[in-house]
C-alpha cells in the first residue's frame, strides 16, 4: 500500500492496482498522486509477475475531475510558478509513458472523467465506463486549452466532433464515447470488483471484459454530426459562431445554446483550441505532447487560466474578466506568439521502457 492516502498503490497478487481516493475534491490530482502514479508504473512495466494495472476511483461521483486547479491558483498566488510547470511535466511524461505501457493498462470509470483525468485513462489498453460515465474536455471554459494529448486524440475524432467539443467544452456520456472510439468497453460499475479479482489472477482481460460489456445505447451526439460538421468546417472561431447564428429549421435552438455556450468561453482559449485541432491534427501523441507543454508554458506563466479558476472554482462570481475580452481582439500574432514560445522547462517525453 501506498502512504500517499490520496492515491492507494498496491499489488493484487499478478495485478498492480492504483485507486485514486480524493472524493471531496473529486479526485482531481496534485502533483504528488501523478508522480507517485508515474514512479509505480514504471515499476510496475517492467516487474515480469505484474500481468497488469488497474486504475479506479474510490468514489462514485467522479472517476477523476482533471489537475487540481484550486492548489495551482494558489501556488500562483504564492509566487510558486516553478511547481505548476513541475507538476504539467510529470503530468505529460505520464501520458507519454502511459501510452508506452505495453501490459494490460484497464481504467474503470464511472462519474466524471474531466481534463487530466482523461489524460490518466485514454492511453491505456482497455477503457472500461460504467453507467454514470461523462466525458468531458472544459479548458476553455476556465481560461485554459484542451491538453493531455488533445492535440492528438481530438481531430481523430470523426468529422468536426473533435473540434466541436473543444470549443463547448461540452460533456458526453458513455454512448457517446463508445461510439466515438473513446472507450473499449461498457461496463456497469457493480462488475469492477470482479474485474480487479480477475486481475489479479491474470486471466486473460479481453474475455472478461468482452463477456460483461453492455449496450450503451445510440450516440445522441452522432445524430447530431451533420449539423456539426456543417457549422464547425469554417475557418475561424468567428465564422463558426456566425454560422451557428444563422442557423435556421428545427435545429435553430440546438444552433442557439452552442453559439451561447461558445461565447461564455474564454476568447483566448477558444482561439488558441481552434489553432490545436484544426492545425495540428496530425501529430503523433509524443510530438503533440511537445506543443502543449510550449502552449502550456504560455497560459501557466500568464493571467487568463487564474482568472478563470478565480471565478469560477475560488469566488465563484461566475464572471471571470477574459483578457481580450472578444474574440476579434484576439489577433494571429497573439495565438502564434503562443504556439512558438518558451516550452515547459525540461520536458520532452521519454519512453521509460525503451
Amino acid at each position: 500500500m501506498s502512504k500517499n492516502q490520496e492515491l492507494l498503490l498496491e499489488q493484487r497478487d499478478r495485478c498492480g492496482v492504483a485507486t485514486l481516493n480524493r472524493p471531496k475534491a473529486l479526485n482531481a490530482l496534485n502533483y504528488d498522486m501523478i508522480a507517485d502514479l508515474e514512479a509505480t508504473y514504471i515499476k510496475w512495466g517492467v516487474d515480469p509477475y505484474i500481468y497488469g494495472a488497474i486504475l479506479r476511483s474510490s468514489s462514485d461521483r467522479a472517476f477523476c475531475s482533471g489537475g487540481d486547479l484550486k492548489a495551482m491558483y494558489e501556488a500562483k498566488n504564492s509566487g510558486n510558478i516553478d511547481t505548476i510547470l513541475q507538476k504539467y511535466t510529470i503530468e505529460y511524461q505520464h501520458n507519454w509513458t502511459l501510452d508506452r505501457f505495453m501490459k494490460p493498462h484497464v481504467a474503470l470509470m464511472d462519474g466524471i472523467v474531466f481534463g487530466g483525468g482523461v489524460g490518466a485513462s485514454l492511453y491505456g489498453t482497455h477503457k472500461v465506463a460504467g453507467e454514470n460515465y461523462s466525458f468531458a474536455m472544459p479548458e476553455v471554459r476556465i481560461g485554459f486549452f484542451p491538453d493531455v494529448g488533445a492535440t492528438y486524440f481530438l481531430p481523430r475524432l470523426p468529422g468536426q466532433i473533435g473540434l466541436y467539443l473543444a470549443l463547448t467544452g461540452n460533456a458526453i456520456d458513455r454512448a457517446d464515447a463508445y461510439a466515438l472510439g473513446l472507450l473499449t468497453h461498457c461496463i456497469d460499475a457493480s462488475e469492477f470488483d470482479t474485474i480487479c479479482d480477475a486481475m489479479s489472477e491474470a486471466e486473460p482481460i479481453d474475455p472478461v471484459l468482452d463477456s460483461r460489456h453492455v449496450d450503451p445505447g445510440p450516440s445522441e451526439l452522432l445524430k447530431m454530426q451533420y449539423e456539426i460538421d456543417r457549422h464547425f468546417s469554417h475557418a475561424s472561431v468567428e465564422d463558426i459562431l456566425a454560422s451557428l447564428d444563422g442557423a435556421e429549421g428545427e435545429k435553430r435552438e440546438w444552433a442557439a445554446e452552442t453559439a451561447a455556450t461558445i461565447r461564455k468561453n474564454s476568447p483566448l482559449s477558444l482561439k488558441v483550441a481552434f489553432r490545436q485541432v484544426t492545425a495540428f491534427g496530425r501529430l503523433s501523441l509524443d510530438a503533440a505532447l511537445i506543443v502543449e507543454a510550449r502552449v502550456a508554458y504560455a497560459f501557466l506563466t500568464g493571467d487568463e487560466l487564474y482568472e478563470g479558476v478565480r471565478a469560477l472554482l475560488v469566488e465563484k462570481d461566475g464572471k471571470p474578466k477574459w483578457s481580450p475580452k472578444r474574440l476579434q481582439d484576439v489577433s494571429d500574432e497573439m495565438i502564434d506568439a503562443i504556439f512558438t514560445g518558451k516550452d515547459v522547462p525540461g520536458f520532452r517525453p521519454e519512453n521509460p521502457f525503451a
